[in-house]
């Protein structure tokens, strides 16, 4: 049987040269003005569409998709409005450097600004967050002139060759005229893929004998890693930063690293300095000589706060792509990703004998078994919810977190190092968590659970609004009624503007569950939780286990846990 595709050689292009870069995994959302695309895209043998209605919801199900596979995905939606509901998603990848195709159908230039329906002004549409935007041309009718052709050969090369290239977000804006829906079996003006032309020349390690030369000075180093891969640094040097005294590596639940010698609480580390008599003492001590970071974003404001207060005498950074000044001390950039400089720099790195670990490893040992200790004192509460939820997650999971106090929350405790751990981070919204999740367990076929607080959930239900929700998927929802991380925040909590900040309601997601085909559980204290969870991972069905906690009382205690640790 012979493959059909659009009749509209533009649409052809763009199906083609993304199948001919290996690009094979496509979302589309519902609209006429994309019929083209559409017609290309899902009739092709090498692609997977997945069809997702709500276009906000899509871009971020196809975000998670990205997240897993590193690789390119699609975006496909029709012209005017349903464009602007990517933009989230957009933010996102251009932050936590996730590679998005996106491909919005448009009318054809003489019908914009005149009062046609469904039309706005797409082109550029994400100019402050995207890597490149190809405004492609169609000609008179979808006839292209041959410099038309050549135009639109050199733009779509470049839109997806820079989407391999620098892992973000392309916008490619196809506008065609009607008819849409007509089809042929042929392919009428074949483009060219041009692949990638790598610069063997870039030089990314200028500068190393200045980092080799400050760091065997210095007996207070600091490493800190944000967001992080799994399995992405080797064992070995793992090993070689935990086993140095000299060295504190901090790390986060997102960093997905793994050592003894680790510190993987920053904050439980940080907070209880801040309440001694003399902090300042504490914090000289913590200070280090010289700081090297890799990853992406840090969660933890604590130690942003830290850092900008007691800066290293020098900041070293390494990433691929970029690097932030976070903490307005940087010294230098070291254009690579971390496992191939550290196979270049650590030969040329002396060991040394400090103080500064197992001074302060001393602390961390002191603060889990307070720990401990709080967690026997405590009511029910989000803060032992994330106890009991992180000690029950099987090996092998891959664990979403949503954000504002459900990653925060997280970050207190130690997940399993069989646990792969993921967040939005790029941006830190709730918007598209669930979304997100959903898009990773159908790209990594591992079995997958979302931990969200009610508002992300709530936010982002249009998520589960699929037709493909993957059998390896399951939600853990803390409600709290409301924004519980407000009251955490500076404000008084009785002033009657405080309501438009928490968001106070009495929904519940038992009726979402059973309209969108999972299992409903509930928990509202300890006991009820872990037998809960039982079934909840040995269910073949989807599951949703929502956990209530008392809204008035989560604040004072995760306030009081840094109190207690003082």
């Amino acid at each position: 049987m012979s493959q059909v595709f659009s009749s509209i050689s533009l649409a052809q292009n763009l199906v083609e040269l993304s199948v001919s870069k290996g690009i094979y995994e496509v979302v589309i959302s519902p609209g006429s003005r994309c019929a083209p695309l559409v017609i290309g895209f899902s009739n092709h043998p090498k692609i997977h569409a997945h069809s997702i209605v709500d276009e906000r919801s899509a871009a971020f199900f196809a975000l998670g998709m990205a997240q897993q596979t590193r690789k390119p995905v699609v975006l496909i939606c029709t012209s005017g409005s349903a464009l602007l509901n990517y933009y989230p998603a957009i933010a996102e990848a251009f932050y936590s450097d996730i590679p998005l195709v996106v491909i919005s159908a448009d009318r054809p230039e003489h019908l914009i600004d005149i009062g046609d329906g469904q039309t706005i002004r797409q082109p550029n549409v994400f100019q402050n967050h995207i890597l490149y935007s190809a405004n492609l041309k169609n000609g008179s009718g979808n006839e292209m002139t041959e410099k038309e052709r050549i135009f639109n050969e050199l733009e779509i090369n470049s839109a997806l060759n820079i989407c391999f290239e620098q892992n973000g977000p392309v916008h490619l804006n196809a506008p065609f005229d009607e008819p849409l829906y007509q089809t042929t079996d042929k392919i009428l003006h074949p483009m060219e893929d041009k692949p990638l032309k790598k610069n063997s020349s870039e030089k990314p390690y200028d500068g190393l004998e200045e980092f080799v030369e400050a760091w065997n000075a210095a007996e207070r180093k600091m490493l800190l890693v944000g967001v992080n891969f799994p399995d992405e640094i080797d064992e070995e040097y793992l090993q070689f930063f935990g086993n140095d005294s000299s060295i504190l590596v901090f790390t986060e639940t997102t960093s997905n690293l793994h050592h003894p010698n680790f510190f993987p609480n920053i904050d439980t580390i940080i907070a209880p300095i801040e309440k001694e008599q003399n902090p300042d003492e504490l914090f000289k001590k913590l200070q280090p000589e010289v700081l090297l970071t890799f990853g992406g974003m840090v969660v933890s404001k604590k130690i942003k706060a830290f850092l900008r207060k007691y800066p290293p005498m020098q900041h070293f950074h390494v990433d691929s792509k970029k690097a932030y000044d976070t903490f307005f001390v940087l010294s230098r950039h070291f254009k690579s990703n971390a496992n191939e400089f550290f196979s270049e720099v650590i030969p040329k790195l002396k060991t040394k004998e400090s103080f500064y670990r197992p001074y302060w490893d001393k602390i961390k040992r002191d603060r889990q078994e307070k720990r401990r200790e709080y967690l026997q004192r405590i009511p029910f509460s989000d803060f032992k919810v994330f106890d009991v939820l992180l000690k029950n997650i099987p090996d092998g999971e891959m664990l979403q977190i949503g954000n504002s106090s459900a990653i925060r929350y997280a970050q207190l405790f130690e997940t399993q190092a069989s646990v792969s751990v993921f967040c939005n981070r790029g941006t830190s919204g709730i918007d598209g968590s669930v979304s997100t999740a959903v898009g990773a367990a159908t790209a990594s076929k591992k079995s997958t659970t979302l931990i969200t607080g009610d508002l992300g959930f709530l936010y982002d239900s249009n998520a589960l609004w699929n037709n493909n929700l993957p059998e390896n998927f399951k939600i853990l929802i803390i409600n709290n009624f409301g924004g519980g991380i407000f009251r955490i925040l500076p404000g008084n909590k009785e002033e009657k503007y405080f309501d438009f900040l928490e968001t106070p309601h009495d929904f519940t997601a038992e009726h979402l569950a059973r309209m969108y085909g999972f299992e409903y559980q509930m928990a509202s204290n300890e006991n009820q939780l872990i037998s809960a969870l039982k079934k909840f991972y040995t269910a073949e069905k989807n599951q949703i286990l929502e956990i209530f906690t008392p809204r008035k009382i989560n604040d004072k205690v995760l306030l009081g846990y840094f109190d207690f640790l003082k």
